[in-house]
């Protein structure tokens, strides 16, 4: 091979690697990407579980998350937790959430995130939950949540299989909802 087309061949790697690929876990709809789908094991009896992703949007123009819908939940919504006079409360966004051009929103413990409720049975760590998006352009997009250990704080933290450790876990009893 030449010199030419070993140059050429090199960029052309280079160029290819700096692109975000589309991972095999991801699922795209439209111009919106979505990954990192997870969500925590829930201790028994437990009647709620939150979900978290990230949402990537690709194209030109703003979508919105309007709606969740999940088969183990009896509810689900989009909700918000943020700090207000010092008391954390949590409330459903019942306008959706937009996902501006160029933009990336996260879905994590502690702000915005799905919360399913009047669950039909436990989350077990391993699990795959299939959840149900809806969004406003790209339309409904099902994703699995990744169940992870319960005080799993990112995906792909095992967390704690048995045990909650209640340190990380938010404090509720300020909570309104």
């Amino acid at each position: 091979m030449n010199r030419t087309k070993q140059t050429i061949l090199a960029i052309a790697m280079l160029l290819s690697a700096s692109a975000a690929p589309v991972r095999a876990d991801d699922v795209k709809a439209g111009d919106l990407v979505i990954s990192q789908a997870w969500s925590r094991a829930t201790p028994g009896g437990a009647k709620v579980a939150g979900g978290y992703l990230t949402i990537e949007n690709k194209g030109a123009a703003a979508d919105k998350l309007v709606g969740v819908s999940a088969d183990i939940a009896g509810k689900a919504e989009v909700h918000e937790m943020a700090m207000d006079n010092g008391v954390m409360k949590m409330r459903p966004l019942d306008k959706g959430l937009v996902i501006d051009p160029g933009k990336t929103l996260k879905l994590a413990p502690g702000g915005y995130h799905l919360m399913l409720q009047e669950l039909k049975g436990a989350f077990k760590q391993g699990d795959k939950v299939p959840v149900t998006l809806q969004f406003e352009k790209a339309g409904k997009v099902t994703v699995s949540l990744d169940v992870q250990g319960v005080g799993a704080q990112v995906p792909g933290d095992a967390g704690h299989s048995g045990q909650m450790d209640m340190k990380k876990m938010p404090d509720h009893s300020g909570m309104k909802m």
